[in-house]
This record gives structure tokens, C-alpha cells and sequence, in this order.
């Protein structure tokens, strides 16, 4: 898989797996552009405080979706595993539209939450499982920060069902939970023309199987590219495919073995989680509170907002597979921490206009995208093919439940409290927890640019690494 040139079965990976992104961005970002809205009497009529506990609602489901279904998708597939949380989420996005009070809408905003952090786990072991070593870096970051696209759509959307003229109060905010879902109907479509994962097939004895499908990708990819050899595989590995992995065997492996990868990961989570959900599903509350932005003009705001996003991890993500994980993971976590900090300090003594601020947001977003994108690479390739769902479900679950479930609700509490410096603070101390990780990313981090999943960390199914070729712990 590592030697294929890049060709139209990689882009069927790319759009059919990377939409569930987009989609998480819409969702992010509606309920963000709403939050005005969905103060009013007229509508549901929560406080600042409610919409923060409704993001919380929603990282939650995430949280224990994401461990329950990364779980079955190292044991059952997956391909099995994207098709169910896919459906999950379009059933609870559907419903979302027809809340009629805080706690339905809550309870809806659990279940979406549930299938998109089933999705997180079965969406990046797909990914790297399937794309080649010496891009994986930049089709990871590209494909996380597509989240932003999904934010661009989303706030494009709400100019039209946050408009009175077009749509009632009561009614536009309910279309706009409609699309989300309409639009992930056409991800159903895509996503049955992806194969299972070849290397979780060989670890399951399923061998028959994953070599028709890498015959089939082989062939599909000389066609598309119209040429008659592909280069040769370099290197083996022996399998025992009959050897079963049980959930003791994961944790040993995750915490005991990994016990360094294990540290990097909670701390390059955890950290991304705090800063990212506790600005992203406020930003909109500030605009309004503290700038006085009408709620149907929020999306202008938060449209270059979510280009800066995008264009970070686009503009630079190739860094990540040339100049190193290492240097572009600690690069881009400090800078965003000190870039935070810089801001908030302007912010609280009231020297920002909206327009300045949302430039100021740009500029720190386009570093941090990279930095939060590169945290999900960092968990989905680092572990062994037997570990690698449950791997990035633990660490998604606690990096979020820690840094991002808490996050939207403290930050909703100072957004009320209407004092500028108490932001500043909360600010300050996701800046610090940013600019910590990358310190800890320069002592451990792991070098694993255009190298082989199996390099990185060798299945269990095959038993020990010789000593000639151990990576760094």
C-alpha cells in the first residue's frame, strides 16, 4: 500500500472519509451561529450558560461514542464501523430539528456527538491504513482540517435561515440542523466503494480477502494513471493471523509498552481539545456579547474565520512529512499558545474591534489548525494495527472529556460573567497548556515521517521487534 503511486482510489479515500469532517464542522458551527438565536423567547430561549451545557451534551456523546464504537472497529472492521456511526449521526441530526426544549435538544446533541466520535476512530484508522507512508502526514492534516469547510458552509448557511425574511425564527434554525443531515446522505453513496483495510484483514486471517482487494487497488491505480508496472514492495513481515488481541492485551500494550506514546498523546489531546472547543463554540457568544454582532451576521465573521483554518493545514501540512512531526508539532503548538495569549491581552483591555479580532483569530487558527490536526495523526499512527481504533478512541475520549467537554461550559460561565480579564485568563491558561505540549513533543516526540505503519510500531500478531530495528519508545 505504501509504494502505490497517488491515484483516483486514494481521492475516493480522501472525499468519501474526510466529508464526516465537514460534517462535524456544520454541526460545530450551526449550533455556534444559532446560539444567539436560541436565546430568543421566541425560539427555546436558553441562556448563555444552557448553550454551553448543549456543547458539552454534544462532546460527551463524542467522548463515550468514540470509545464503545473505536472498540468494535478493531474487532469487527472498519468498513462496518463507518457505515453504523454514519448512520447514528444522520438519525440524530435529523432529530435535533424537531427539539421542542433544552433537554431534548440535548439529548439529541448526545447522540450526534456519539456518531461522529465513532466516526473519529473508524474514520483515521481507515485513513492511514490506506494511504500511502510518504503523504500520510499531509492527507491527514488536510483531510482533519476539512472540519473547517464544513464551518464555512455552515456559516454561509445561516446568512439564510438565521433571516427573518426568508425563514421564521422558530423555523430557520431547525433547517439548519436539516441540512446537516441532508447532506450526509450522500456520504452513505461514496462509502460503498471502499474496501476493508487490507492490514486489519491479514491481522484477522482474512488473507484471501485482502489480497484480492489490494490486487484491486493495484489495478485500479494503474488505470487511472495509465501505466503498466507499479514499484516493488520493499521489505516483509510474518504474521500470525490465528493470535486474537483481547482488551487486557490492548491496555498493556497502550499503557505499558507505549507507556511514552502513551504521555505524548494525552498531552498533544488534551491540550488541542481545551483551546480548540473552549474558543470555537464561544466565539460566536463573544462576537455578540461583546462586539454586539447581530445573530444573522455572525456568519461573516466566522466565514474567514474557517478559511484560516482550512488554509493552514493546506498551505502547510507537506511540512509535516519533510521537515518532521517533531519540529512542525512543537512549532506549531508553541505559536499558537503564545499567539493566544498575545490576543487575549488586547482583548482585555478592549483595544480589538470585531473586524480586528476575527483577524487576530485568523492568524492564530491557521498555526492551530495544523497543531490540532497533527495531535489526531499523532494517536492514529503511533500504536500497532490491533491497537489503533481503540488508540485514537482513548485518547480522543480523554483528551476531549478533559480538555473539551469542560471547555464550551467554563467558557460560557466567563462569556456571561461579562468580564473581559476572566476571559483573558481562560484564554491564558489554554495558551500555557498549548505551549506545555510542545515542549513535551520536542523530549518524546516520535519521527515517524514517511515511515510504514509496521515500522512505526510493529503488530503484536507478529510477534517481537528485533533488536536491529526498534524505533525510539
Amino acid at each position: 500500500m505504501d509504494r502505490l503511486p497517488w491515484g483516483r482510489f486514494h481521492w475516493l479515500v480522501v472525499i468519501s472519509l474526510g466529508i464526516i469532517w465537514i460534517l462535524d464542522g456544520l454541526e460545530v458551527t450551526i449550533v455556534g451561529s444559532l446560539s444567539g438565536i436560541l436565546q430568543d423567547a421566541r425560539t427555546l430561549g436558553f441562556s448563555s450558560t444552557d448553550i454551553g451545557l448543549t456543547a458539552t451534551s454534544y462532546l460527551t456523546g463524542a467522548v463515550l461514542g468514540s470509545l464503545y464504537f473505536g472498540y468494535l472497529t478493531d474487532k469487527l472492521g472498519r468498513k462496518k464501523l463507518f457505515h453504523i456511526t454514519l448512520v447514528l449521526y444522520l438519525s440524530a441530526t435529523a432529530a435535533t430539528a424537531f427539539s421542542w426544549d433544552l433537554w431534548s435538544f440535548i439529548a439529541f446533541r448526545f447522540l450526534t456527538g456519539a456518531g461522529i466520535g465513532g466516526e473519529y476512530s473508524a474514520i483515521n484508522s481507515a485513513i492511514d491504513e490506506l494511504i500511502p507512508a510518504r503523504v500520510r502526514g499531509t492527507a491527514d492534516l488536510i483531510i482533519n482540517s476539512s472540519f473547517w469547510v464544513g464551518t464555512a458552509i455552515g456559516s454561509a448557511g445561516s446568512l439564510i435561515f438565521l433571516n427573518e425574511n426568508i425563514f421564521p425564527a422558530n423555523i430557520g434554525w431547525r433547517v439548519g440542523f436539516g441540512l446537516g443531515a441532508f447532506l450526509g446522505l450522500s456520504v452513505l453513496v461514496l462509502r460503498q466503494f471502499l474496501p476493508e483495510s487490507p492490514r486489519w484483514l491479514i491481522t484477522h486471517g482474512r488473507i484471501e480477502e485482502a489480497e484480492e482487494i489490494v490486487t484491486r487497488i493495484e489495478e485500479g491505480v494503474k488505470e487511472s494513471l495509465h501505466i503498466e508496472d507499479l514499484p516493488q514492495p520493499s521489505g516483509s513481515i510474518e504474521i500470525d493471523p490465528h493470535s486474537r488481541v483481547g482488551i487486557r492485551q490492548m491496555a498493556r500494550t497502550i499503557l505499558r509498552s507505549y507507556a511514552r506514546r502513551t504521555v505524548l498523546g494525552l498531552c498533544l489531546m488534551t491540550s488541542q481539545a481545551f483551546f480548540y472547543n473552549g474558543i470555537s463554540f464561544t466565539y460566536p457568544l463573544v462576537l455578540t456579547v461583546f462586539y454586539s454582532i447581530a445573530p444573522d451576521r455572525l456568519g461573516l465573521y466566522l466565514l474567514p474565520f474557517a478559511a484560516g483554518n482550512f488554509m493552514g493545514p493546506l498551505l502547510i501540512g507537506r511540512l509535516f512529512d519533510t521537515v518532521g512531526r517533531r519540529v512542525m508539532i512543537s512549532l506549531t503548538y508553541s505559536l499558537s499558545g503564545m499567539l493566544l495569549i498575545i490576543s487575549g491581552y488586547f482583548f482585555a483591555h478592549n483595544m480589538l474591534t470585531a473586524f480586528s479580532q476575527t483577524v487576530a483569530w485568523m492568524a492564530i487558527f491557521f498555526i492551530a489548525s495544523s497543531a490540532a490536526s497533527s495531535a489526531y495523526l499523532t494517536v492514529s499512527e503511533i500504536f500497532p494495527v490491533e491497537t489503533r481504533a481503540i488508540a485514537i478512541s482513548l485518547f480522543y475520549s480523554v483528551g476531549t472529556g478533559v480538555g473539551g467537554v469542560a471547555a464550551p461550559y467554563i467558557f460560557g460561565v466567563l462569556v456571561q460573567s461579562g468580564s473581559r480579564f476572566s476571559i483573558f485568563y481562560g484564554y491564558m491558561f489554554c495558551g500555557l497548556l498549548m505551549i506545555g505540549s510542545a515542549i513535551v513533543e520536542l523530549i518524546i516526540g516520535v519521527d515517524a515521517e514517511r515511515k510504514s505503519l509496521e515500522d512505526i510500531a510493529r503488530p503484536l500478531s507478529a510477534g517481537p521487534e528485533p533488536e536491529s530495528r526498534k524505533m525510539r519508545p
